[in-house]
């Protein structure tokens, strides 16, 4: 590439800079700042799950608000908990952190995640889900739409 082709796409990027930097996604980012958590983290602030959840679930929310759009949490169960079949209004993007968890959506096989798995669930779609005996399960979730979980019937 010769300097003067470089220098005709300058302006062009530029442009394109100026344009991002003033456009509302940029001032909203810019308002954030950068974070950087560990599941045994002492700053999280843990509380309970809904009542058909195992009584010893716990979720930490790590960015956002559970009541808006694009929030992140720690979900935490322990060891040989079940988690009952259910579903969530959003689509969720998980990564196992910890344990081994065994996940099933409805007509799908069940996929087992290792910390450092990730898994996508569409939704509304029903799942149930088993922490191995391995040791407590702790899964990061990213949710699209306001948090929530819905206790699912009987089936499967």
């Amino acid at each position: 590439m010769t300097s003067q082709t470089r220098t005709r796409q300058l302006p062009g990027s530029a442009a394109l800079f100026a344009l991002l930097v003033a456009s509302p996604f940029a001032v909203a980012f810019a308002q954030d700042a950068p974070l950087a958590r560990t599941a045994g983290d002492a700053a999280l602030k843990w509380g309970g799950c809904p009542d058909f959840m195992p009584k010893s679930c716990e979720i930490a929310v790590l960015h956002g608000d559970p009541a808006k759009n694009n929030a992140d949490v720690f979900f935490k169960v322990p060891a040989n908990a079940v988690i009952p079949r259910h579903w969530h209004t959003s689509a969720e993007r998980m990564v196992l952190v910890a344990g081994e968890l065994h996940v099933t959506y409805d007509g799908h096989a069940t996929a087992v995640l290792k910390p450092g798995s990730y898994a996508y669930g569409p939704a509304k779609l029903s799942h149930k889900a088993e922490c191995s005996e391995a040791g407590p399960c702790v899964l990061f979730i990213a949710f699209e739409s306001p948090v929530d979980a819905v206790a699912s019937d009987a089936r499967k």
